[in-house]
């Protein structure tokens, strides 16, 4: 059932979208034009992928805690860090785009919702150097592997562990606006509007929220039409994969769907 409601709203939203052709915001426009549609070769895009695939052959074997919606692939315990890899982690088309997000963003701090095994916070803080990145993940095992890729990826960044519930306000609390959050755990609809709702008073005009897994349920769904909705936001740009949501004062409210 999942699988079949999952591939009817991918063909929905192929049907529906549009490119940069069509899109009459000039704000969008150039995201879409310079950034989304950016698909030249970057150094850091080999960088990057040569740790995947270490981490795809990667026998060892951890124990993974799972504080959120599961997964739909494997939710046995104990799994295989190339398990993990080949379907949890960002695939390189997506996670290479929020590289180019980020680099084109250029914001001074990132959360980051959802370490996993490291490989999206690597493109994240090489795609701006000079942020405060602070990466979040659910599984202290987990997190181990990913303290090792940032290693050899040549970045300083710590995971922080435990429970997003727990983690994330204190975080919010100490930075005086948030410029760039990549929610990419939990995916259920209540921690989803949660997370987002904690957002709102730090939100400002170059804010960007990146919503992960927006049809990943009935419920991940109706989070992202609520999100849509609310009052302070005034774009949403719908990948599919992903949700950006902006908050530009002025500017007209408006929903996206773009082929991606």
């Amino acid at each position: 059932m999942l699988n079949f409601r999952f591939a009817k709203d991918y063909v929905l939203h192929r049907l529906n979208a549009k490119t940069r052709h069509g899109v009459h915001s000039p704000f969008v426009y150039r995201l879409i034009d310079e950034v989304i549609y950016d698909f030249n070769a970057k150094k850091v895009y080999a960088e990057v992928e040569n740790i995947r695939k270490e981490l795809l052959n990667d026998a060892r074997i951890i124990t993974v805690t799972d504080l959120g919606a599961g997964s739909h692939l494997n939710n046995n315990r104990k799994k295989k860090v190339s398990d993990i890899a080949r379907n949890a982690l960002k695939p390189p088309k997506l996670a290479q785009l929020l590289y180019r997000l980020a680099a084109d963003w250029q914001p001074r701090n990132i959360i980051e919702l959802g370490t996993c095994l490291g490989t999206t916070t690597l493109y994240l803080k090489k795609a701006a150097p000079l942020a405060d990145v602070y990466t979040m993940e659910g599984c202290p095992e987990t997190a181990k592997i990913a303290a090792e890729t940032f290693h050899k990826g040549g970045i300083s960044t710590e995971p922080i562990v435990g429970n997003f519930d727990d983690t994330l306000s204190d975080i919010i609390d100490t930075l005086p606006g948030l410029d760039f959050v990549f929610v990419d755990g939990n995916h259920q609809k209540e921690a989803t509007l949660k997370y987002f709702e904690w957002c709102l008073p730090k939100v400002h005009e170059n804010t960007m929220l990146i919503f992960d897994d927006i049809y990943w349920s009935e419920g991940m769904k109706e989070a992202w039409a609520e999100i849509k909705a609310h009052l302070q936001v005034t774009v949403t740009v719908d990948l599919f994969w992903i949700g950006l949501v902006f908050f530009r004062p002025g500017q007209v409210k408006e929903d996206f769907l773009v082929r991606y």
